[in-house]
Order: C-alpha cells, then sequence, then structure tokens
C-alpha cells in the first residue's frame, strides 16, 4: 500500500540530482550494487531481463513486500467484522499468513508462466465490496453474542463453526467466479471485451471499490481519533512534504568501502514508518496507563495490549493448506457479487500490464501475454479460495508505481519477493504481529488509503474529454447511483421480494455492490450514448494495443520459460490458441529461452550468444 501513495506520482521514473543509493553499469556489462549514481537517467538501472546481485535481489523483494504490506494485512483486517472475528485475533492472524502464502505463490506463476513482467500479486479491495455484501444478507448476519467481547469463547465449537461457515461461503463464491477469469483469459475474451470498456467505465468501478468503505474506515479510526489523526498526520508528512529529502544511510562496499549513499526513505517507506511510530506510541501510552484500561471506555482498543496474548498463542511454523476451514459452499448470490469483482480486477490489472511495460524497459506486451496474464490470475484467484484466503489476488498497482521509484525491473527481484511473502506465511508469529496492530492505527491508515485508491480511479479520466457534457454526465450519475442505490437497498431489503429466495439475493447482492451499479452504468451509457472514440478517450488505449507487435524483444520477454513455443512445443495446433506465444512474423530467429536470458557468467557477463537486451 506504501506505492499507493507513491503511485500518485503517476507512474513516472523518479528523476533527481542528487546521488542515490543504486547500483550502476561499470561499462563493462556488469551491474556493481551499493554505488552511488546519478539518478538523472530515466531509463531502468536493471531492465526486466537483468539479474542484479542476489542480495539486492533480497533487499528489493523486501521492499516490494513492504510496498504490498498495507493492502496485504488490509484485506482481511477488513472482513474480519464481517465474518464474526473481531474478537479472535489469533484468527485473524491465520488469514494474514495464508493471503501471505498464497500471494507468494501466485506472483511466482505470473512471472514465470503469466505475463512475466515484475508484478507482484496480492489480495484484491474489489472482492471487499461483494463480500461485505454477501455478508450483510440476513443470513450471514452475525449474532449478537459474537459482537460482544465478554460473551466470546474463541475456542469453542459454536463459535468456531459461525466464522468457518462464513468463510467457507466466501471460498466457494471466489472459486467458481475465478473460473470465469480463467476462461475470459486464455480463450481471448479479454482482448475483445476492452474494445468496449473505456475510462468512463473504469474510472467510476475503481472509484467505488474505495468510497463505500468509508463506514468501516471511520470507525475504526472514531475508536481514538487521536491515535488516527497521528497515523494520518505521519503518512502525509513522509510520502508528500519529505518525499524529496535524501537520508545519509551507511553503505559498505565499493572503492570506498564504508562510507554514506543517500536514501529517499521517506519516499520509500512512508506508511511502514508512519505505522512503526504511531504503533510505538500506543506502547508509549499504554505502559504509562495513559489510555483507559476498562473495555468500555473510549479509547480502550487503541492500547496494545488488548491484543497481547495473540503472540504468545501464535505458532511460530504454521503451514496454510487448502480447505484448511472445510469444504467450500457455494451460493448464486455470492458467485454474482464476486464476479463483479473479477470484472473490476480484469480490468485494473490489464492497465497494470502496460504501465510496467513502460518502466522496466520491455515492449509492450502482445495479445498473448496479456491473455495469460489474465489466465494466471483467474488461477491465483481459484487457489486463494481453495486456501481460505477470503479473497482473491490480483496485480498491484502500488507495487507497478514503486518499479518507477526503484528503475530496479528485474524478473528476479520478483521472484525473490514471491519466495519471501511464501516465508511470511509459513511464519505463524508474523501474521499474529500485524493482527495486534491498534484499531485506530488501522483506521488513520484505512483513510488514507481509500482516498488514494479513489482518486486512482478518478485518474483514468486523464484520458477522456471532461469539457464534454456527455462525459460529465456519465461519470457523475454513475458514481451517484453507485452510491444511492446501494444505500436505499441496505435500508429497504424487503421492497426487492420477488418470492423466490436465491434470485432475491442475487438481486440485493449486485445492488448493494457500489461497484457494479457504478461500473454497469457507466459501461451502458458509455456504449450507447453517441461520442467519438477521441472523446470516450479510446483512442489513446487503442493506440496502445496496436503497439504490442510480435518482435523478437517481445518474445524475449513474454515468451514461455525454456523456449516453450520457440524452440518447442511448436506444434501447428498451437497457434491458434490465444496464449501461445508466437514467433516473429518474417523471420526465422526465435527467442532464447528463459535459461539462457537469466544465467550469467560468474563475471557477471551474459554467456556468448545470449541475446542482448538494447534500450
Amino acid at each position: 500500500m506504501s506505492s499507493a501513495i507513491t503511485s500518485c506520482e503517476h507512474l513516472d521514473p523518479v528523476q533527481r540530482g542528487d546521488d542515490v543509493l543504486n547500483c550502476h553499469d561499470d561499462g563493462q556489462g556488469r551491474k556493481k550494487a551499493g554505488q552511488a549514481r546519478s539518478s538523472s537517467s530515466g531509463q531502468p538501472i536493471y531492465s526486466i531481463l537483468d539479474v542484479p546481485p542476489w542480495y539486492l535481489c533480497i533487499l528489493m523483494g523486501i521492499q516490494h513486500f513492504l510496498t504490498a504490506l498495507g493492502g496485504l494485512v488490509a484485506v482481511p483486517l477488513i472482513l474480519a467484522k464481517d465474518l464474526c472475528l473481531q474478537h479472535d485475533p489469533l484468527t485473524q492472524s491465520y488469514l494474514i499468513s495464508t493471503i501471505f502464502f498464497v500471494s507468494g505463490i501466485c506472483t511466482l506463476l505470473q512471472v514465470f508462466l503469466g505475463v512475466r513482467l515484475p508484478i507482484l500479486q496480492g489480495g484484491t479491495f474489489a472482492f471487499v465490496a461483494p463480500s461485505l455484501a454477501m455478508l450483510s444478507l440476513p443470513a450471514w448476519k452475525c449474532p449478537e453474542w459474537t459482537l460482544n467481547a465478554s460473551l466470546v469463547n474463541t475456542s469453542s465449537p459454536e463459535f468456531t463453526e459461525e466464522w468457518q461457515k462464513r468463510i467457507r461461503e466466501l471460498q466457494g463464491a471466489i472459486m467458481v467466479a475465478s473460473c470465469v477469469q480463467i476462461v475470459v483469459g486464455f480463450s481471448g475474451l479479454i482482448g475483445f471485451l476492452m474494445r468496449f470498456i473505456g475510462p468512463l467505465t473504469i474510472a467510476p468501478t475503481i472509484s467505488l471499490v474505495a468510497l463505500p468503505l468509508f463506514d468501516s474506515a471511520g470507525n475504526n479510526a472514531g475508536i481514538h481519533w487521536g491515535i488516527a489523526a497521528m497515523t494520518i498526520f505521519l503518512i502525509v508528512l513522509f510520502s508528500q512534504y519529505l518525499k524529496n529529502i535524501a537520508v545519509p544511510m551507511p553503505v559498505y562496499g565499493g572503492e570506498k568501502k564504508c562510507h554514506t549513499s543517500k536514501f529517499y526513505l521517506f519516499q520509500v517507506f512512508p506508511v511502514l514508518l508512519a505505522l512503526c511510530l504511531s504503533w510505538l506510541l500506543c506502547f508509549v501510552l499504554t505502559v504509562t496507563n495513559t489510555l483507559p484500561s476498562a473495555p468500555t471506555a473510549y479509547g480502550h482498543l487503541a492500547r496494545t495490549d488488548t491484543k497481547g496474548n495473540v503472540l504468545s498463542q501464535a505458532p511460530w511454523f504454521r503451514f496454510p493448506y487448502p480447505g484448511q476451514w472445510g469444504l467450500p459452499t457455494i451460493s448464486l448470490a455470492g458467485v454474482f457479487g464476486i464476479i463483479a469483482g473479477v470484472i473490476a480486477s480484469m480490468v485494473e490489472s490489464v492497465g497494470d500490464y502496460y504501465a510496467c511495460a513502460r518502466l522496466v524497459g520491455a515492449p509492450p506486451p502482445p495479445r498473448h501475454a496479456v491473455n495469460r496474464g489474465i489466465g494466471i490470475e483467474g488461477l491465483g484467484c481459484l487457489l486463494a479460495g481453495a486456501w481460505g484466503s477470503g479473497n482473491g489476488t490480483t496485480s498491484y498497482s502500488e507495487n507497478v508505481g514503486a518499479l518507477g521509484i526503484t528503475r530496479v525491473g528485474s524478473r528476479m527481484v520478483m521472484v525473490a519477493a514471491g519466495c519471501l511473502l511464501l516465508l511470511m506465511g509459513l511464519f505463524g508469529k508474523i501474521g499474529a504481529a500485524f493482527a495486534t496492530i491498534p484499531t485506530p492505527v488501522i483506521g488513520g491508515m484505512f483513510l488514507v488509503m481509500f482516498g488514494v485508491i479513489t482518486a486512482v480511479g478518478i485518474s483514468n479520466l486523464q484520458y477522456v474529454d471532461m469539457n464534454s457534457s456527455r462525459n460529465l454526465f456519465i461519470f457523475g450519475f454513475s458514481i451517484y447511483c453507485g452510491l444511492a442505490i446501494p444505500s436505499w437497498v441496505n435500508k429497504n431489503p424487503e421492497k426487492l421480494q420477488t418470492g423466490i429466495l436465491q434470485l432475491d439475493q442475487v438481486i440485493q447482492v449486485l445492488l448493494t455492490t457500489g461497484m457494479f451499479v457504478g461500473g454497469f452504468l457507466g459501461f451502458l451509457l458509455d456504449n450507447t450514448i453517441p461520442g467519438s472514440l477521441e472523446e470516450r478517450g479510446l483512442l489513446v488505449w487503442n493506440q496502445i494495443q496496436e503497439e504490442s507487435e510480435e518482435t523478437t524483444m517481445a518474445l524475449e520477454v513474454y515468451g514461455l520459460p525454456c523456449g516453450i513455443g520457440t524452440k518447442c512445443c511448436t506444434s501447428s495446433c498451437t497457434q491458434y490458441l490465444p496464449f501461445w506465444p508466437k514467433p516473429e512474423a518474417g523471420t526465422g530467429e526465435q527467442g532464447p529461452s528463459l535459461l539462457a536470458c537469466l544465467f550469467q557468467e560468474p563475471s557477471g557477463e551474459r554467456r556468448k550468444g545470449a541475446a542482448e537486451t538494447k534500450l
């Protein structure tokens, strides 16, 4: 999430005149880490096919993990109340560990078999709104006794069944809906659909992912507005006011051995720093008994000892596995609601692919790579549902923004990040630590994060002629209805009764999901009200997709590992598969395999005969 803040840089590489802690080319094709270089160049320091030193891969992998940390932790914490888990932080820690583990698997799948760009996969907010809509149905509302901490016995079979049956329902809906994404991706339908889905559909859809969550964020922050306000202040201070301040950092290596280099600490880790400082303040206020100890007093949940037993109860090592909460169940209402989230997630991911390719020095992704990426994301959602994370996975726009800052676009860095996520998911104490974050600190983080997500959705309107009364009407009407209709349906569910229970549930879930209502109206009006392609913003989008040509460079970047499709498995039947790489037309050259691209001699130079990347 921290790069959700930095993604306000419009995904452009940060250019500075100072020396920064970074890596450079020594002029002989070898990359050296830990030495200062001028960051005035807009080209990536390590392009997608380069292999940085192993220690730099690990460090940059940790940074990507920390960048995505806010979003990864936020999803289980948002769902906790509607899963009847607000008073069971131990189970919340299990959900956090599970989403870490599944995100690691999905990241590795995407890097090696999907679109093959360095994009981290993680929990998606697009699934949160339909999940909350489904859990708000009368059949799934939490009993009153689960809302009272004094009445909850987290180890009792009755309580365990209450939350497990809800998450099993979520699992089934996510698994079935993810099959739709798999079909859309691997069949090539996503390319056809993108002809009709423009910025006026995407802007209200993405904006309404976060706008309806203001109530949840406000309630968490309202536990202690002072702590929440300080968290917000620190995030804004670090990410906006101090982002251009370079902090001297000790460095060992290079010609100078021990020396200092400047590092933009506040720009890279604004959320993490704010989170730690607010957490520390809560700890000090708890130790000094400044915060009230009475459970009913205002500000009690800001204490750090209210969830202190979680760390002692959590196991050091815990292996998440499919079906850990039981056999998933399926309802029609849940499936249709999550499908709305799947559509929003797919549209956002396609935009991420093109932005990421531009930042890492790669050509625009060809159609087969986009199709494969969406298909693998669907497979990732299927795995996330099977593992019981309570959510799906998608490409993280936040981490794409981080690529523009670090200018390290190597695929191997993202492999390191995926492996790190896997390890974090296996250590139970890690998830338990994040589950003990004081509630108002979480609320402050949510307020900033949801605001940025809303702004990211609105930023899609930069491609549209907003001087057009047509476009102003479509966007304004879609946003307003996306807020008004769900609010009315939530207050008057009995007025939508058809007499068929399953149909009633489907209608209620869809109409209480703001991003579905707003996105559907935007799609319908944008494709029926007359307007030119330029006015609708589709002209720019079509030009970007037309640039995705099958070149030797594209085959090298987006081809499958080990030369699959170019050196082996080149049957004539495969050319009809929408997700299969195709050799460059008119040449006999074949793209090199993954091994030839990635492996280097110990000296750091590429092996003779290996294709060089021209930037």
